[in-house]
């Protein structure tokens, strides 16, 4: 059975070839045409989640966990406008959402007609592309040019590079007809794609790394990649290459800088030279720090060249030379089998000084109270092997970035936006594709704002939730500006008093507290056993303490000592 709307029963098929077998709905009655041509499909494993903001990141961590498109459908009106959120992540972040919005007939828009917006391109800038369908599609003609229109969207989720794609389709009703005839079409992923840079490009780029005595690779966010993993281990040999990671860039090597932050806060202005790269070579997402940004745009770089498949101007270091349209371990590889020795110490100032904040960081945590810095230590030495990590915004993930990768570990996050919006509804989506334990650590105002990401039928027993509780947003007592004025409490930090344990309660979630160090290790074994089902362990820490102690740290492993 499907929809007797030929236009939606036409993009069901097309989407089931493309291989999209996932799609979560949110209720309602203009979305009925579309909830009738997926929800009765076998190949499809549809969802019913009710707040479409909540949805939509849904489908973010399942798209995240498979790799594949997941569809998200939702009715007409407002409705359309709570999934800007996660498409604005998913742009950013390059994770395949296709977006299917049900909608009035043009003509209804903009006369006073109930749940009625102007909904065509309304994603536009957060989008990779945008259509709208035809109502009627008889004609062979509007048939063939719906056809293309629908393989259109479908490659373009995936390629040159993943991304969100928006169908809007006008029904008029009646919306409820149904039919046993399926509108079957033929699936195409033939697509226009950017050619690649050309190959002289490609070959003075290697040349100019082979005579550089300071090379500077940085990783942004990725998923975890083997082989790029093993290129870029092998591209850390050579003595001119430092290779700069964090831990969303899921890859590791003892050679590689991973704590970027601790590193970089102890340069002195007197040796920026020694440290500054004359080639910068980027990859990937976003970067978390912005030391390393300031320092690169301090000192920038004479050549920089971010690798891309789609030759995405990645500017983030107001240095680029060129975007590469390459796929970047094509581009490792070519680099690696070319790259000649060059005697350089450039790699090994940046290892003595990682060794050096190492000693002072170990010295500094062995005496520190507690706190955020405290609890970190402690928690990121617990994580069992093979979890998945989600680390929320804004503090839990720049706190990550202090202590360094874990080779079995997976980390992820919202980094694309960088919003604290939808974390726990992106984690539970992904978690429902794991069958690994799937451990997520946020703020309070994080887990307060997405705590409906809870209201589901699709939480899992892997599901693990850890909330540092500071009582009000902790980021605003670290960064410069919003602690030396009257408004910090109210306005800033959103300082309030309330915790977590009854919206456990209302979602069957089981919760634990713990309130020093010895309490969060009597808690986290039993927290982390998957038969007890989902659990969420609150933390509760020092809010006017977790501001100085951070200050204090970066103070000590710059000077070697406190004042």
């Amino acid at each position: 059975m499907t929809s007797d709307k030929k236009n939606i029963s036409l993009l069901a098929d097309l989407a089931i070839k493309s291989g999209i077998s996932n799609i979560v709905i949110s209720p309602g009655s203009r979305n009925a045409p579309i909830i009738l041509s997926f929800a009765n499909r076998s190949e499809v494993k549809a969802f019913s989640i009710i707040d479409e903001r909540s949805a939509a990141f849904f489908a973010l961590g399942l798209a995240l966990k498979t790799g594949k498109p997941v569809a998200i459908a939702c009715t007409s009106g407002s409705a359309v406008l709570n999934y800007a959120s996660a498409i604005s992540e998913a742009y950013y972040q390059h994770v395949p959402l296709l977006i299917i919005t049900a909608d009035r007939p043009e003509m209804l828009v903009d006369i006073g007609d109930g749940q009625t917006i102007r909904q065509k391109d309304v994603f536009s800038n957060f989008v990779k592309s945008s259509y709208q369908l035809s109502e009627n599609i008889d004609a062979k003609e509007q048939f063939n040019n719906t056809e293309e229109i629908i393989n259109k969207a479908l490659n373009a989720c995936l390629l040159p590079e993943p991304g969100p794609v928006h169908i809007n389709i006008p029904f008029a009703e009646p919306i409820y007809g149904t039919t046993d005839e399926i509108v079957s079409g033929k699936f195409s992923n033939n697509l226009d794609l950017p050619k690649p840079t050309d190959t002289s490009t490609i070959n003075d780029i290697i040349e100019t790394f082979n005579s550089s005595k300071k090379v500077m690779i940085i990783a942004g966010q990725n998923r975890p990649d083997e082989e790029l993993n093993t290129l870029l281990c092998e591209l850390s040999g050579n003595s001119n290459t430092v290779i700069l990671t964090e831990t969303t860039s899921n890859l590791y090597c003892e050679d590689f800088i991973d704590t970027i932050d601790n590193v970089v806060s102890a340069i002195p202005a007197e040796e920026a030279e020694l440290f500054k790269p004359d080639i910068l070579i980027s990859f990937g997402g976003q970067v978390v720090s912005k030391m390393i940004k300031k320092f690169l745009r301090n000192n920038k770089p004479e050549n920089h060249w971010h690798i891309s498949p789609s030759g995405e101007s990645m500017d983030s270091y107001f240095s680029l030379t060129e975007a590469v349209i390459f796929n970047i371990t094509d581009f490792l590889s070519l680099l690696e089998i070319h790259s000649s020795s060059t005697t350089s110490m450039y790699s090994e100032i940046w290892k003595l000084k990682r060794e050096s904040v190492d000693k002072r960081k170990k010295q500094f945590l062995s005496k520190v109270e507690y706190s955020d810095l405290k609890v970190f230590e402690t928690i990121l030495n617990i994580i069992p092997s093979d979890s998945v990590l989600h680390l929320g915004n804004s503090t839990p993930v720049r706190y990550s970035q202090l202590f360094g990768s874990d080779p079995t570990i997976e980390y992820n996050s919202n980094r694309g936006v960088s919003g604290i919006d939808g974390q726990i509804s992106t984690y539970v989506g992904y978690s429902f594709g794991s069958d690994n334990l799937n451990i997520l650590i946020t703020g309070d105002l994080g887990f307060l704002y997405d705590s409906n990401g809870l209201m589901n039928h699709y939480l899992k027993p892997n599901l693990k939730i850890i909330v540092i509780n500071n009582q009000g947003g902790g980021i605003f007592r670290f960064i410069p500006g919003p602690d030396t004025t009257p408004n910090l409490e109210e306005f800033f930090e959103a300082k309030h008093q309330w915790d977590s344990k009854y919206i456990c309660k209302a979602f069957g979630v089981e919760y634990l507290k713990a309130e020093n160090i010895v309490q969060i290790k009597d808690a986290l074994p039993k927290f982390l056993k998957s038969e007890n089902g989902p659990a969420l362990l609150e933390i509760f820490t020092p809010s006017d303490k977790n501001g100085i102690i951070l200050r204090e740290y970066f103070k000590f492993i710059r000077v070697g000592k406190k004042d």
